[in-house]
């Protein structure tokens, strides 16, 4: 795949709609090789490239920075631990398979509330379900649970007084991300993982005509 030509729009896209509940790489793996790209063009392409294989282990990383910045506020640790769920909620495969889990624990206890988090019909058109594809989460609305949290996380933020320390924590989670999906070197890996990502997207798509 040429990461030359994916933009950065293509690239959100992207991470909103893989599958984050892929277990992260091995940190053998993770760590393992780094050399300085040898042009704009090659530091452009490969950090879109590691972010997208790497997307999982950025994510605990910069999680846990922001944890272990948060180790005598429990608070805190409440705090970021629900902005990063409001976070994963964005992402629709999290969506869609935490709405799973969610119903079908409660249908062992209720099948009647069970029932009724049901997302709701897609509405057909000439025979054939809509195009257009909503996400629901225990019968409502994503946007729902993405600003519930988001709420939350900053009511907990300001009420720990802590909100300087998280920009520092983000702050250093984030260059410690850019650093990494700069100069790690992408292996043979992370482009197969690439080309078969293509496929799935490419079968997605003709699957819905």
């Amino acid at each position: 795949m040429d990461w030359s030509s994916v933009t950065a729009e293509d690239l959100v896209d992207a991470l909103r709609e893989v599958d984050w509940s892929t277990p992260p790489r091995p940190v053998s793996e993770f760590f393992s090789r780094f050399t300085a790209p040898r042009s704009y063009s090659k530091w452009t392409s490969r950090l879109k490239c590691n972010l997208y294989y790497y997307r999982t282990n950025y994510f605990i990383l910069i999680m846990f920075i922001l944890g272990m910045g948060f180790l005598r506020k429990p608070v805190s640790i409440l705090a970021a631990f629900s902005t990063g769920l409001s976070i994963a909620f964005l992402n629709d495969s999290f969506a869609v398979t935490f709405n799973e889990k969610v119903t079908r624990t409660v249908r062992q206890f209720s099948p009647h509330l069970a029932a009724k988090m049901r997302p709701p019909l897609r509405p057909v058109i000439r025979g054939r379900p809509s195009s257009k594809r909503s996400i629901h989460i225990c019968g409502r609305p994503r946007w729902v649970f993405v600003v519930l949290f988001s709420v939350v996380s900053c009511f907990l933020w300001m009420t720990s007084c802590s909100l300087l320390t998280v920009l520092w924590a983000l702050l250093v989670g984030l260059l410690a991300t850019l650093l990494h999906a700069s100069f790690r070197t992408p292996n043979l890996k992370a482009r197969l993982n690439t080309f078969r990502e293509e496929f799935r997207a490419v079968w997605r798509n003709y699957s819905e005509f």
